[in-house]
Order: C-alpha cells, then structure tokens, then sequence
C-alpha cells in the first residue's frame, strides 16, 4: 500500500524506540506471541477508551443519533486504505465469521471440488469440511514446501490440482503457522485462466504487508482488523468485488436488502460500536508510521532473530529462506525437542511467551515480534534458543 511518508530506515534504533514509547505492555515477560491479536497502541487505546465511555454514558441515544454518520466515515476511511469501491466492503466480527460468510453463501453443489493447503486456518478448514458432509463436496489437500523455489513452483502446485470440478481455490495470504507469504495475485491470475474463483484469508497480511486489496485479484478477501491493524478484538471485515456480491447467499437472515448489496451481510444484531469506531483511530496511527516502513521494520526484527540461530546445531528453520517471503511471523523446532517442551522452557527459564503451531507433523514454535519489540528482547530470545541447543 502506497504512502507518500518519508522511507525510515527499518534499523533506524532511535525512531522506531520513539514508535515503541507509543505501546504499554506488561513488564513481567517478554511478548513474542503478537499473531493472536494486536496490541493497541497509547492513542488507539484512548480513543477506545473515550468512545466506550460516551457508550455507556449514552447508551441508545449514542446508537440511535450519533453512531451513523460515525460509521460512515469508518467506511469511508476503510475504502481509501483498501483502493476499493463503494459498496465492496462490509464489517465482520472476525475474519472466521467472512470466510463462513463466503464459503457457506458461495453456490457449491454436491461433486464441486475446492482447494485447499494443509497449512491454512484450522477454522476455515473445519468449515470446509463441514461443508463436505453437508453438501457432499469435494476437498483436494496440498501440502506446500516450507521454503520453495519460487513463486511459479508454489502456483504450478495449485495449476496440477485444478480438475474440470474445481470451483474454488483457498489461499492464505500470510500462513499463521509459519509466516510464508503466499504469491496471492500470481495464484488468482492463474485460476481465473481456468474459471476458478479464489477466495484469500488476508487475517495476517492486511496492515502488515504494504499492498492495496485490488492488487490481490482476488473478488473475495476476508481480514481480522484486530490483528495487525491494532483494533480492539471483535472487528473483522470482508471484501466482495461489487459485480459478485449477488454471487454469495447471506449467512444470517435478510429480507432487507437487495442481492447485489453488500450490507445484506450485515444483519447480526446489536455490535459494539466503540470497537468499530476506533478503526478510525488505527488507521491514523498505522498511516503515521507508513505501510512501507511498518512491513520493513516487521521483517528487519524477524531476520535478526533468525539469522543469529539458523546455523545452531539441531535448529530448523521453518519460515522461507529468503526474507521476501515472510514479514514478522517465522517459526523454528530443535531436535530432540517438542515445540511444547521449547514454548514451556521459553516462559519458564527467560520470560519468553511464545506459542507453538503443527503443520504436516512439524511441532513448531511460533516467534511473532511486535513494533514494540526492542532488540534486547530478541537478543534474549536468541540467548535462550543457544542454551537450549547447547544443553
């Protein structure tokens, strides 16, 4: 995502020390677990604080009178980051509830098959296999490579999957399991040559990776704003290019709206409406620092760690070599180790809080760093993996 902010150095130690002042954290252990959800930064975490009290304060009058004009400008403010029109954007309560949205409202008959990878959300699987009791479809299972060759060998591998019944192609965008970047736009050009539609789990990548929505291809994005955007927990959001809006049935009840209108996916009831409107806060604080500068910073803080450990004895990297291909999340295992053992060793001898994930019988320990991650603190982390190994 574009930005006309000056470049910051992504090891430029005094700014982003400035950026670091802007979070309070707990000071009993050390955070490297930032992929369950985003810490808010000082200011975000006021203006939530100031819109929860004018909430409470004002209960249904607040929603009733002041919420909607609010809203609009959440909206408006959304559609400018993303690049997108008006009318293809729609608030979720998390990125499950967009993918369920689009997988149960997406027309799949009984014999359509839809591709999956074996590194994809655990949730968004199950619903996937949900679906193929219900509707009797068919799933075809890929298992990438942990570090490929490149981009063309990672599409080649959804291109060989593709059968006369696919319908459907997942991608994640960023894999939550190991940090591996996806080449989303490559794979989606692929499949349309085949007329087959791609649906993107964006939970990571949005407000982490500098790119804009349209630059995906993709004609349906799901994102958690709650996780790199810095949110409050409970804001996702859904992105349907206008002209397949009618495409997806509604997952909750709607006789309101038309089919070609995308707020026919709104109908869940009562929301919080000081969580939705700090995304207009988040979004200021993100555009502050720039897309560009917070991707570079993210990726210099996991390559620092990693590139200090990567040749220890009986340590395996579990995130691609080339640093392209990941941004802030990377995961490693030690032989002779489970990744359980490893996240239990981490908290209980250096304070570390780290949090492990398994793909194709892999045990890995996820290391996830935040922009207020200090050096120091990945010095430390670097210092635990080598006494461990060592022992």
């Amino acid at each position: 995502m574009s930005n006309n902010l000056q470049h910051i150095a992504a090891d430029d130690e005094a700014y982003w020390s400035d950026i670091r002042d802007q979070y309070t954290v707990s000071p009993d252990f050390i955070n490297l677990e930032n992929g369950y959800f985003g810490v808010q930064a000082r200011p975000v975490f006021e203006a939530f604080q100031r819109y929860q009290a004018q909430v409470n304060a004002e209960t249904s009058y607040f929603l009733r009178v002041r919420y909607a004009p609010m809203f609009v400008q959440v909206m408006q403010a959304l559609k400018d980051f993303c690049g997108v029109d008006e009318g293809e954007l729609v608030l979720t309560r998390n990125l499950i509830e967009g993918m369920n949205i689009l997988l149960q409202g997406y027309p799949l008959q009984a014999g359509d098959e839809v591709i999956l990878a074996t590194h994809d959300y655990d949730l968004v699987i199950d619903t996937l296999l949900m679906l193929e009791q219900r509707k009797q479809i068919q799933l075809r299972h890929l298992q990438l490579p942990f570090d490929p060759v490149s981009d063309e060998d990672i599409v080649a591998q959804y291109e060989q999957a593709i059968t006369p019944r696919t319908k459907l192609i997942l991608v994640t965008h960023i894999v939550h399991r190991t940090g591996q970047i996806m080449p989303v736009a490559k794979i989606t050009a692929m499949a349309r040559r085949h007329g087959v539609d791609v649906m993107v789990d964006a939970a990571h990548s949005f407000a982490h990776l500098n790119y804009r929505m349209t630059e995906l291809g993709a004609d349906f994005v799901a994102v958690n704003l709650h996780k790199w955007l810095g949110v409050p927990l409970g804001v996702g959001m859904l992105y349907i290019r206008k002209n397949r809006v009618a495409d997806i049935a509604p997952l909750f009840g709607n006789a309101k709206f038309a089919d070609n209108e995308i707020f026919k996916f709104t109908q869940v009831g009562t929301v919080p409406p000081a969580n939705i409107l700090t995304v207009l806060d988040a979004l200021q604080f993100h555009a502050s620092i720039g897309s560009a500068n917070k991707e570079a910073r993210l990726r210099y803080l996991t390559q620092y760690w990693v590139n200090q450990v990567r040749g220890l004895p009986d340590v395996r990297i579990m995130t691609p070599t080339d640093p392209q291909r990941s941004c802030a999340i990377a995961g490693f295992g030690i032989a002779g180790n489970s990744g359980h053992a490893i996240v239990d060793y981490l908290m209980r001898e250096h304070k570390i809080f780290t949090v492990t994930r398994d793909l194709d019988g892999h045990d890995i320990v996820r290391v996830t760093p935040h922009l207020y991650t200090s050096l120091e603190d990945l010095d430390k982390l670097v210092a635990a993996i080598r006494q461990l190994t060592q022992a």
